[in-house]
């Protein structure tokens, strides 16, 4: 768990994948703030034929740690099928992503499992650009994992903590950034970054 001023991020162990040969794990992250409780990405609760070939081990929702109706907000950083096959859990509440990552999962071919993006339930809010979604968090799109890729940027007083997503998938990608996204969040000077795939967040380096 990280802390700022009032704000607390933690992450949530949810499923792991394989992927060339070792289990990667999949996280989501809870943002406590006084106006209310974000969940960042909703991971996966069930399996599916087209990504089999990640093997995906899934940790039941009920030892997730997590009060569902707890959580007012989702945002999803992207919408690739760990990311989002979680989203069915929150029927009802608004769920922030991108307007141009939406389009895409919802058009092109192979991009995600679409049944689990338009799940029974699931209320979009399509966001065009940087929105400020509760006082000291703002959403700003970071191009390059995908097209609407976008992250979360908690700033309270001090140097911003961002999760990530996909931005960048393992901690090298932001120590040599080549993505839009990638130079956005080294820009941002953060003081860490959670991703979805590390049981650590990333931080710049002292050298």
């Amino acid at each position: 768990m990280t802390s700022g001023g009032a704000v607390t991020i933690t992450p949530v162990h949810v499923a792991d994948l394989l992927a060339d040969g070792s289990l990667m794990p999949v996280y989501v992250h809870v943002v406590d703030h006084p106006d209310g409780r974000l969940l960042v990405d909703t991971g996966l609760t069930e399996l599916h034929p087209a990504v089999a070939d990640l093997d995906p081990r899934l940790r039941p929702v009920a030892e997730w740690d997590l009060d569902l109706a707890s959580i007012d907000l989702v945002v999803n950083t992207h919408l690739h099928f760990d990311h989002c096959g979680g989203n069915h859990l929150f029927a009802g509440r608004p769920t922030y992503v991108q307007r141009r990552e939406l389009d895409d999962a919802r058009t092109q071919e192979d991009y995600t499992i679409p049944a689990w993006v338009d799940a029974t339930g699931v209320r979009y809010v399509p966001v065009d650009g940087e929105l400020e979604l509760l006082p000291g968090i703002r959403l700003v799109p970071a191009p390059g994992h995908t097209a609407g890729s976008q992250v979360v940027v908690v700033e309270t007083g001090g140097r911003p903590v961002v999760i990530a997503g996909d931005t960048a998938v393992w901690f090298g990608e932001l120590d040599d950034p080549r993505t839009e996204g990638q130079r956005l969040v080294r820009a941002l000077d953060p003081e860490l970054v959670w991703l979805s795939h590390t049981h650590e967040p990333w931080r710049p380096s002292a050298v």
